[in-house]
């Protein structure tokens, strides 16, 4: 593909196929660029106007990592054929409404039929093409901030299986459902370089994916890593996705881990998450005011590590 579109036949296309970041970057001009992602899955709650807003939380999420606004959507959707029209038109809303609490206009899509049910958005954002905030924006001593908890692939697989207490799974839903609006919000207040959001590759792959595009090492400290309630649970009865075992084998042998972190400990990390938080780059001198403003915002923030020279993840 790269050698049919060569980025240099188009210096306005600021980020495409040749970096790991999470949307497409396109230039208007000077101070104007449009960011444009899109996203889709299977469901992953029981209830389906939940899965609509976890689709929709989780589809805009690419624009908020890329330090961008999102304006308009498109409907992605494959049903079956024969899905009651009420569990349809909750899917359907529950995406409208998380788009509309975003400021998002869901002006048209595209749906066919498909055995099992698929929903998302293609969604287009407006940024400041000098404040884009990229995989490769780290700098030595950044601190790694992360803007929701792990686990939300171990507790969903868990609720597939029968295993899951229905408070865990009203957890795990309100996080998933949260926008990462603020948390965008407040990387482009403190001018940062640095951010991603932590979906489907696990906080170590898309932690890894940061640490090579920036040429540095990440360490990370395990017990400051937050986690939903349950998933600890979970992960002791192998509630474990193929996705996870699948994110372990291709990104584990870049990643060492201190011998006080035992194998559970381990998965968990390479745990696939839908809608997961920002993972953001916090310059030490910004780091205090970053947090007393999180807080003043009702924003979470948990410090869970620093970007250092070197290459890979340690995990301590």
């Amino acid at each position: 593909m790269q050698d049919v579109f060569n980025a240099s036949d188009f210096p306005d296309l600021l980020v495409g196929l040749s970096g790991p970041d999470d949307a497409a970057v396109w230039r208007l001009d000077d101070t104007r660029a449009l960011v444009v992602t899109t996203d889709f899955f299977t469901p992953i709650v029981d209830d389906p106007y939940s899965y609509g807003a976890i689709a929709a939380a989780n589809s805009m999420s690419d624009i908020y990592a890329m330090g961008g606004k999102p304006f308009l959507a498109l409907n992605i959707a494959a049903l079956p054929e024969d899905l009651p029209i009420d569990i349809t038109s909750a899917i359907l809303r529950g995406g409208a409404e998380k788009a509309r609490e975003a400021g998002v206009v869901i002006a048209g899509g595209h749906s066919v039929k498909d055995r099992e049910p698929k929903y998302g958005l293609v969604v287009v954002g407006f940024a400041d093409p000098r404040r884009i905030l990229s995989k490769a924006g780290l700098r030595v001593g950044d601190t790694l901030v992360l803007t929701k908890p792990l686990g939300f692939g171990i507790t969903t697989t868990a609720l597939k299986r029968d295993q899951a207490d229905a408070s865990d799974v009203d957890e795990a839903i309100t996080w998933m459902t949260r926008l990462n609006r603020t948390a965008g919000d407040l990387a482009l207040e403190f001018e940062l370089k640095a951010g991603t959001d932590v979906t489907g590759f696990g906080l170590l792959g898309h932690g890894l994916e940061m640490a090579t595009a920036s040429g540095l090492a990440l360490e990370i400290t395990f017990r400051d890593v937050p986690f939903l309630r349950g998933a600890a649970k979970y992960a002791a009865k192998g509630a474990f996705a193929t996705g996870l075992r699948d994110n372990r084998s291709y990104f584990g042998p870049n990643v060492h881990f201190a011998a006080s972190v035992d194998e559970l400990g381990q998965m968990m990390l390479f745990d696939p998450q839908t809608s997961g938080g920002l993972l953001l780059g916090v310059p030490i001198g910004k780091l205090d005011d970053f947090i007393t403003r999180a807080g003043e915002l009702d924003q979470a923030v948990w410090v869970i590590g620093t970007a250092r020279a070197g290459t890979g993840i340690r995990v301590e």
